[in-house]
């Protein structure tokens, strides 16, 4: 029996200092909380938009005629003046001999009238001098002076002729040099729009041939951004993007222009921001989806708590809870409940940016980095899982 005490008085010792020793596990709290923090936020506005070249130019033609040869094609890296297409110049270069002819026949006529104008001229003088000394009547006078006016008309009209055959030829000179199509810029053909024997007709408009992207390497993004967002977004902010063909890979940019012409779409209003993007590495190609994300604004070192605590509020006044009193009643926008001896507290906070499901904490008399802010209350439920749930019972019991 003395054995028996002794082992049990043993038992009893342990019993006692497990008891102190191993930490009972608190009791559930009635509400899920989260800790106030201090770090960065950022705003963002996201937008999707279309990659294009900086500067595009569409290469046409200002005749019509039969495309005889082609020096360039898709991809083809081309310089400004050189001869990427060929129309035929058959019909231009009879038209050019045609008008140089016509010219050249005005201008012989000139000659020959200014001739005329001199003949009479010397006529009409002699006349005047025969009637002073009686020889002739007036009636000749006048007949040679007649002439004289005549032929003066006539040689404006053969100058005026000159002149519009000159215009001809030039036309017809400037039409010949328009069938040999050239690229007017340094660039990159990215579109080709006709091919050798095919017609083209610029009688009503100008006709694309060719569409030349400046310079790849340079390229932008037409995005359309919401009205709700478009006060947010400043030139020369930062921009991230991705496009579907390099979906791990994120690219950079710079907001560039923000267009203020309103675009209405299915009564939704957008306005066009311009991304200006580095490509280097030419990785990016016109006509690629962007996916963008403008930094609006970016605070390193901000007091923040999680949105869904302003959202908070008790059922009632019966659970312990307090009011806002004093000077937070006075200047705070809102208020947020933090856990302080087991009982939501109310406190007064005026907020700022809000991004990424969080909220800056612009001022506060008395919320600290310690302090844990109420997100919800918890069911019974809830509050077992949290404590890693009740233990499950054996059979009978």
């Amino acid at each position: 029996m003395k054995k028996v005490g002794i082992i049990l008085l043993v038992i009893l010792a342990l019993v006692v200092i497990a008891g102190v020793l191993i930490p009972r596990k608190p009791p559930a709290s009635d509400y899920r909380t989260s800790k106030v923090e201090r770090g960065e936020m950022v705003s963002t506005v996201s937008a999707t938009g279309t990659l294009a070249a900086v500067v595009t130019v569409q290469v046409g033609t200002q005749v019509s005629g039969t495309i005889q040869k082609l020096f360039v094609d898709f991809n083809s890296p081309v310089l400004a003046g050189q001869t990427i297409a060929q129309i035929d110049p058959a019909l231009f270069n009879a038209k050019v001999k045609e008008t140089q002819g016509n010219y050249f026949n005005s201008v012989a006529n000139l000659e020959r009238v200014k001739e005329d104008q001199i003949d009479t001229r010397r006529t009409a003088e002699r006349n005047r001098k025969l009637l002073s000394e009686g020889t002739i009547s007036q009636a000749d006078l006048d007949s040679s002076e007649t002439r004289l006016k005549q032929a003066i008309a006539a040689v404006k009209a053969a100058e005026w002729s000159v002149s519009q055959n000159q215009g001809l030829h030039d036309q017809a000179t400037t039409n010949l040099a328009y069938a040999t199509i050239k690229s007017p810029t340094n660039g990159i053909v990215i579109s080709r729009n006709v091919d050798i024997g095919q017609t083209v007709a610029a009688s009503f408009q100008t006709p694309t041939l060719f569409t030349i992207a400046q310079d790849l390497t340079k390229m932008e993004i037409q995005t359309s951004v919401d009205e709700a967002d478009i006060s947010k977004v400043k030139l020369g902010q930062p921009v991230s993007f991705t496009v579907d063909s390099y979906s791990n890979l994120n690219f950079n940019g710079t907001v560039s222009q923000i267009r203020k012409a309103p675009i209405m779409t299915q009564n939704v209003i957008t306005y066009i921001v311009i991304v200006g993007v580095q490509n280097k590495d030419m990785k990016l190609m016109p006509g690629m989806t962007a996916n963008v994300t403008i930094e609006a604004v970016r605070k390193p070192n901000v007091l923040k708590i999680p949105s869904a605590s302003l959202r908070f509020s008790p059922q009632s006044e019966d659970n312990g809870t307090q009011t806002v009193t004093g000077n937070d009643k006075k200047n705070a926008a809102e208020k947020v409940y933090v856990l302080r001896e087991g009982r939501p507290v109310p406190i007064a906070v005026e907020t700022g940016l809000n991004a990424d499901g969080y909220v800056e904490v612009v001022s506060s008399e008395n919320l600290k980095e310690t302090d844990n802010v109420i997100i919800e209350r918890l069911s019974e439920k809830k509050k077992e899982s949290t404590q890693g749930g009740a233990p499950p019972r054996g059979p009978g019991i």
